[in-house]
């Protein structure tokens, strides 16, 4: 099932494709597949080239490993991630090499997961960020140590048919993609002054 954005202006069609489904089909990613999103993760931004993102990977064929992810997230999630082959916890690191404070690593760490959704969009897959699951659990489960924050759980894999969907998520899954207008996000250089060279919408 595709959902593309209904954007008012040109953007990149791979923008304009990504989307977070619930239905995944359960057949395998390729390892090749997977090894490139990690690649595109890699090459994200970040200050001062710190690259805080650390990115935790369990597939369904090593259950041990992919239940110890799939167990922390809230049963909301569960009764629909089953069916993602893969699951990603994503990690940012929060200091430097150095010792001093990065306070650009959650963000740094979102450029990163962003980067993976799009490659994952460029490859047919589909990514559901989640920030439903226990983060203690998580930490204890997965031996996280402390200077190191959890960010977001991912399931990731083909998209699948909707109709293997709880009824109420399923409706969910073919409403229309909504996004607030220009006006309600992007300012001028004035706190709250819509910018004036997007004009009016």
């Amino acid at each position: 099932m595709e959902k593309p954005a209904d954007n008012q202006y040109p953007i990149h069609d791979l923008l304009r494709q990504r989307w977070s489904p619930r239905a995944f089909d359960d057949r395998p990613i390729e390892t090749e597949k997977l090894r490139s999103l990690f690649e595109a993760a890699r090459w994200a931004p970040s200050s001062n080239n710190g690259q805080p993102w650390r990115f935790l990977v369990a597939t369904n064929n090593h259950k041990t490993e992919y239940d110890r992810l799939f167990d922390c997230l809230v049963e909301g999630n569960q009764t629909w991630a089953h069916r993602a082959p893969v699951l990603i916890l994503s990690v940012a690191k929060l200091d430097f090499e150095d010792g001093s404070p990065n306070r650009h690593a959650l963000h740094d760490t979102g450029m990163a997961a962003e980067n993976l959704s799009i490659q994952a969009t460029a490859l047919g897959l589909v990514v559901h960020q989640m920030a439903g699951f226990d983060i203690e659990r998580a930490r204890a489960d997965c031996r996280i140590p402390d200077g190191y924050e959890l960010v977001a759980m991912m399931a990731v894999g083909y998209p699948g048919d909707p109709v293997l969907l709880p009824d109420r998520l399923r409706a969910r899954e073919v409403q229309p993609r909504v996004r607030k207008p220009f006006t309600e996000f992007v300012y001028s250089a004035t706190w709250g002054q819509p910018a004036s060279l997007l004009g009016k919408e």
